[in-house]
């Protein structure tokens, strides 16, 4: 998967739920806000410098998610042929989300995910999310 472009989704997690972005248009769903790494971008950078371009969101970015053997990079999901998607924790340091290319935000515990219409390629990481989001909430 060496020449596919990395995209970031960011798991922002704040008082055990994780931020969700409604993605507008024909190609619309729930995803983990984030976007496209740029050359000579680490993804922590990228994800951050999207989320505050998108969301007006400060954001650390932590581990990977779906991290563990074999899987320096955690969970990797091909996104057509050019680009392939990985999703990382973060904290929120500052702001509360505001849409700019996003129809709708939402905070969302465990037991709602399989609730929303996720985009095909965020789906692989929720049960690396719901391991980690703890239950009940």
């Amino acid at each position: 998967m060496g020449d596919r472009q990395v995209v970031v989704g960011v798991a922002v997690i704040r008082d055990g739920r994780v931020l969700a972005a409604l993605r507008a248009g024909s190609t619309g769903g729930w995803e983990f806000p984030g976007g496209k790494v740029e050359p000579g971008e680490s993804d922590q950078a990228a994800g951050a410098r999207e989320l505050k371009e998108e969301l007006g969101l400060e954001v650390v970015l932590g581990e990977p998610l779906g991290i563990g053997a074999g899987r320096p990079h955690g969970i990797e999901v091909p996104i057509g042929d050019k680009y392939l998607l990985r999703v990382y924790f973060a904290e929120l340091v500052a702001g509360e989300p505001v849409l700019h290319e996003h129809t709708a935000t939402r905070w969302v515990g465990a037991a709602e995910l399989d609730g929303l219409d996720w985009l095909p390629a965020d789906r692989p990481f929720l049960s690396a999310l719901r391991a980690e989001i703890p239950p009940g909430t």
